[in-house]
């Protein structure tokens, strides 16, 4: 193929999921990009439910009309207590997979600008004045290039910042009985055996025969199938269901960890979603971080001119991200605390405090008060840990 049968676009997505699709639809609602060529590239169809987002919010949002269940109380649960938290002015939402990818395709199918193509990414590479990608059927080049398939060595073959997976099953299930509370989602319930772990069952009810169960850990490490499935089985037993049609399966690893993605961005690349390190790094939640970023990204490109535009000066690093490597350094040296961490925090905590901090929108202050419910000693090791780390690099 020669060098004028490879087609240029202004912008490449590379990975069509949460983070570059969100992005593409604000460029949509922005009706600013409307003379830009967009091209995005998964191998991917997104044509099923692959996975299920949920996210707090005060306010509606852009994606209120696909939200499919929220809830106004959540409950949080270990081996000795439970406590149910009204969470006003907040709301528990869910999003379907499958939900989010039709609204976002259907709004790039009004848009002749946007394309979409089913191809697997094989190569990308910068050049001074554009960026070639190379797919298993085609070649493309871009002004900018936007890349969101996350590559596991990079934060798996380094030792200085630790790596946990948030990974889990989830069962969809259909019970004869009666055993769910329809109105509270069941945030964390660490009563489930700990094993040296971080692991907690995490309930969606939509009925009160209907919910997502999803049997959670906070570990380096990945459990057998069978594993995760007994632990579900063995708690349906324990909420009084023996009979249950599992009517969907979901599965993941969501990596967490403070590695600084952002180093990898260059001048025309910038790595965005679980690539860019848009998962909030101490709770694996995806979404509403994704959200925040994918408009603050929008408006970045809106304000730089295409010919000043340097995507490597879109991060910048908060002390949130240092709080997250404190609860992390913990988390990898001793997994067996985060039952003792999180219900500390969930105790006698206020909820709407811990989601606003947890959406990074408290102040100093405010920091304050949700860490020092936390257990001393070790954050207090982990925060030396952490300078030390800090004054060798």
């Amino acid at each position: 193929m020669n060098s004028s049968q490879i087609k240029h676009f202004d912008y490449i997505f590379t990975g069509s999921g949460l983070a570059s699709l969100m992005t593409v639809y604000k460029m949509i609602l922005s009706g600013k990009f409307s003379d830009k060529s967009i091209l995005l590239l998964d191998q991917n169809a997104k044509k099923t439910n692959d996975r299920t987002w949920c996210f707090w919010e005060k306010e509606e949002s852009i994606w209120n009309s696909i939200i499919s269940k929220n809830w106004d109380s959540a409950l949080f649960a270990n081996e000795s207590f439970k406590r149910n938290m009204a969470l006003k002015p907040y709301k528990y939402n869910q999003i379907r997979g499958i939900d989010f990818y039709n609204f976002v395709f259907e709004a790039i199918a009004k848009h002749p600008n946007i394309t979409f193509l089913n191809e697997k990414v094989t190569d990308i590479n910068e050049l001074e004045t554009h960026v070639f990608v190379g797919t298993e059927e085609n070649r493309y080049t871009a002004n900018y290039l936007f890349n969101s398939i996350y590559t596991k060595a990079f934060a798996e073959s380094q030792t200085k910042f630790p790596v946990l997976q948030q990974h889990f099953i989830g069962w969809f299930v259909k019970t004869e009985t009666e055993v769910f509370d329809s109105e509270t989602a069941i945030f964390m319930d660490f009563s489930v055996e700990q094993k040296g772990n971080t692991r907690f069952m995490y309930v969606l009810p939509i009925s009160k025969t209907e919910a997502l169960i999803e049997y959670t850990l906070f570990s380096e490490k990945l459990l057998s199938n069978e594993e995760y499935e007994n632990e579900i089985q063995i708690y349906l037993q324990k909420l009084g269901s023996q009979q249950y049609e599992i009517i969907e399966k979901e599965q993941g690893s969501i990596p967490m960890t403070c590695y600084p993605f952002w180093k990898k961005n260059t001048k025309r690349v910038l790595n965005i979603g679980t690539a860019g390190g848009w998962t909030k790094a101490s709770t694996g939640y995806t979404f509403k971080n994704s959200d925040k970023k994918s408009s603050e990204l929008v408006e970045f490109i809106q304000n730089n001119s295409s010919v000043s535009l340097n995507m490597n000066k879109f991060f910048k690093k908060s002390r949130f991200w240092f709080y997250d490597l404190l609860l992390l350094d913990i988390l990898y040296r001793h997994n067996e605390l985060g039952s003792a961490i999180f219900s500390s925090l969930f105790k006698k905590g206020n909820p709407q405090l811990i989601f606003k901090f947890l959406d990074e929108e408290t102040t100093f202050l405010e920091d304050v008060k949700v860490i020092l419910k936390c257990p001393k000693l070790p954050f207090i090791k982990a925060l030396f840990r952490v300078i030390f780390l800090s004054n060798k690099s």
